[in-house]
């Protein structure tokens, strides 16, 4: 049998590698010969044998083509470390392979450099988002990908200048980590926690996000970023969140790194948030942003301006059309629904010309019908 290998035909090979790929009692130096043949004759034996070790997978993945790559990613089972050699030095198709596996325990460091290397290929991050209990912050990073990916269509096509695209799709891309800052929350934050430390590290974490999610009712995330900003606890953070006008907060506002002069603006954020909280939106729908609470704080924004606030107050007028849009969104779909039940449930006219047939009184006709019975 092993005289085989010898043999100068690959195809005698291949239907040895067939052969034995998911044999169980296979000759293991046979296997191993036939997982360090040319890619096409190893591909089975890569994709099936349960004789191969970590180790080797490792080596070969590290030394192998992207079709030995490949065959590996496709394995039933795959363990972290397999998987991390893979992210780190696999090609794309083995990547999106890899991605698509629901049998591969590819390590959250690992995603993330998978995001990090191939993140400009679309069927990468779509198999990557396909996959059960995706971290909230490799779904960010997911997010930044894309960004950077339309930024550079944007671009290239003329659409808008650098500016404008760059601050189109950095508020696109903080509305989306406001919107993954809800699906993380859990009953400790864990998630939540996790994600606002990425989004520090990745610089993200600005005055401009922490904002938009307190108008749009995420006060979870606000804390968040206040424990991870100022290294206190998440107690001592929430007490003095209850007596925001006071001085201690002033004092946490501070030591978060937050600009001085956001600070009239973040309480009156605050004191909209405790008056419009019933109001937001319901968990189905998500966090929004509430257009009640930025009318209130640009009210407050703009008594206090004088010259230092533009930006903010530019930044709020773009929340406020934001927020009007979604609700005339949602007007515009409450009134079609509205149109549509009304249509099915008013009574059928007859067209014009065409005279509607007497009318048959169903009482009088269930009644014939029982006393004939």
């Amino acid at each position: 049998m092993m005289t085989l290998l010898d043999d100068p035909a690959p195809l005698v090979r291949r239907r040895l590698a067939e052969y034995f790929a998911a044999q169980t009692h296979a000759p293991r130096a046979l296997v191993s010969a036939l997982a360090s043949d040319q890619s096409d004759i190893a591909a089975p034996v890569l994709a099936h044998s349960p004789l191969l070790s970590d180790a080797e997978l490792i080596d070969i993945a590290a030394t192998g083509d992207a079709l030995a790559q490949e065959a590996i990613a496709h394995r039933l089972q795959l363990s972290a470390s397999v998987c991390a050699a893979l992210a780190e030095v696999g090609a794309s198709a083995a990547a999106i392979a890899l991605a698509r596996n629901p049998g591969a325990d590819i390590p959250e460091f690992s995603l993330r450099r998978l995001v990090t290397r191939l993140g400009e290929i679309p069927e990468l991050r779509e198999a990557l988002l396909s996959r059960r209990r995706l971290p909230a912050a490799v779904r960010s990073e997911l997010i930044a990908a894309t960004a950077r990916c339309l930024q550079t269509l944007v671009l290239e096509r003329g659409w808008l200048n650098e500016t404008r695209a760059t601050l189109a799709l950095r508020e696109a891309r903080d509305r989306a980590n406001v919107v993954l800052a809800y699906d993380a929350a859990d009953h400790a934050n864990a998630g939540l926690r996790d994600l606002v430390a990425h989004l520090r590290r990745s610089e993200q974490l600005t005055a401009s996000l922490v904002l938009r999610a307190l108008l749009s009712g995420q006060r979870a995330l606000f804390e968040a970023a206040l424990v991870e900003l100022s290294g206190l606890r998440a107690e001592k953070i929430a007490g003095l969140l209850r007596h925001f006008t006071g001085a201690g907060f002033a004092a946490l506002f501070a030591r978060a790194g937050l600009p001085q002069k956001y600070l009239p603006v973040f309480r009156a954020a605050l004191a909209a948030g405790q008056i419009y909280e019933q109001g937001q939106a319901t968990p189905n729908d998500g966090p929004r942003l509430s257009l009640a609470m930025i009318e209130n704080v640009v009210a407050v924004c703009d008594a206090l301006n004088d010259g230092e606030l533009d930006r903010l107050m530019a930044l709020l007028r773009r929340f406020e059309l934001e927020a009007a849009l979604e609700d005339a969104r949602d007007e515009i779909r409450r009134i079609d629904q509205t149109a549509r039940t009304e249509m099915i449930l008013a009574p059928r006219q007859p067209p014009k010309g065409v005279e509607r047939g007497p009318l048959i009184d169903l009482s009088v006709f269930e009644t014939s019908l029982l006393s004939a019975a």
